[in-house]
């Protein structure tokens, strides 16, 4: 364990917040923004409310299958603490705004969560970390694609939308989200009551943004309109009594966002999980602090942002991001 660490007991940091003068604010250009705190789940409502308004990670220890606790994510061993611990201190503030919108998203309504994300996001591409990112990562070029990004599959009964640039792993473009967010709007018309299925092309579902077109917009102001006025988000929303994904292989990023608006989630044994967004200095931007935090709570929502760890099927189903583990088409 780190020699500067302090693990706070919940009696302590009780007795200090409930000072008028406590102050628990920390310089994130030189000290890492996180409190860990054993035993959250005995702190008052009145101490709870005060941690969460704190431009800090909250990590909690010895913690006991609660999740009303107020941390936003809990450490089951000191190596996984460690494991947090590197991996926020590569991009502390995308964590701290990362931990800050999964809070302020929870019961919310889905118009509220996206904006709150969407301005979050917007905030983040003008920092550092994520200019960080983008110097390192080199510059691609996507030569023009002849094949329709999204193929439909219109029957009497059920409609099959099906992502469709497998040469790419099915990467989330802005082609493939206008595409989606059009037939979307077609299903939404009254008298249409075709359930919708959503699959990938290929052994990938979706490996999330397409990286070509990360930077690629002018500025954040503009990228936050994009989001408000082309977003698949509402439209799965909306028909996601209608709508089941069925996952093969990764469904990385955008790809477990969007899915997980859908009323049903079907996977493969060999599909996995993960969201890298903080990894790159950003956080989920398609819809996942709403969607995803809906199927399994902020705190596993906060735990794949900030470890960079691959969830497999198996534990994906124990959570509840999928409902179902069916064989291979």
């Amino acid at each position: 364990m780190r020699e500067s660490l302090v693990i706070w007991k919940s009696d302590d940091i009780s007795e200090v917040l409930s000072k008028r003068t406590a102050d628990f604010r920390f310089d994130w250009r030189n000290e890492l923004p996180v409190l860990v705190i054993d035993e959250p789940q005995k702190l008052s409502e009145e101490c709870a409310k005060s941690l969460r308004s704190l431009a800090v990670v909250l990590i909690g220890v010895s913690v006991e299958n609660d999740v009303s606790s107020p941390v936003d994510i809990v450490a089951t061993s000191e190596e996984d603490l460690e494991n947090f611990l590197d991996f926020i201190s590569l991009n502390p503030v995308a964590s701290v705004t990362c931990c800050q919108v999964l809070r302020n998203n929870e019961n919310v309504s889905t118009e509220l969560g996206l904006f709150l994300e969407s301005v979050a996001y917007g905030t983040l591409q003008d920092g550092d970390e994520f200019k960080h990112w983008l110097d390192g990562r080199g510059r691609r070029v996507r030569p023009e694609e002849k094949e329709p990004p999204v193929l439909i599959n219109a029957k009497n009964e059920t409609v099959e939308l099906q992502l469709n640039r497998p040469r790419l792993k099915n990467a989330f473009s802005a082609a493939m989200r206008d595409s989606l967010v059009e037939a979307l709007r077609g299903l939404a018309t009254d008298g249409d009551c075709r359930s919708i299925l959503i699959t990938g092309n290929g052994s990938t579902f979706c490996i999330g943004g397409d990286p070509a077109e990360f930077g690629s917009v002018d500025n954040s102001a503009t990228g936050h309109m994009i989001r408000s006025v082309a977003n698949a988000a509402p439209w799965l929303d909306l028909l996601s009594e209608r709508i089941t994904v069925r996952i093969n292989g990764a469904a990385v990023g955008a790809g477990i966002e969007l899915a997980a608006f859908a009323g049903r989630i079907e996977a493969t044994q060999e599909a996995w999980f993960s969201l890298p967004e903080v990894k790159m200095g950003l956080i989920p931007g398609a819809g996942g602090t709403v969607s995803i935090s809906r199927r399994i709570g902020r705190q596993l929502t906060a735990r794949m942002c900030l470890s960079g760890e691959r969830v497999d099927a198996g534990t994906a189903l124990e959570w509840g991001l999928v409902d179902e583990l069916v064989d291979c088409p």
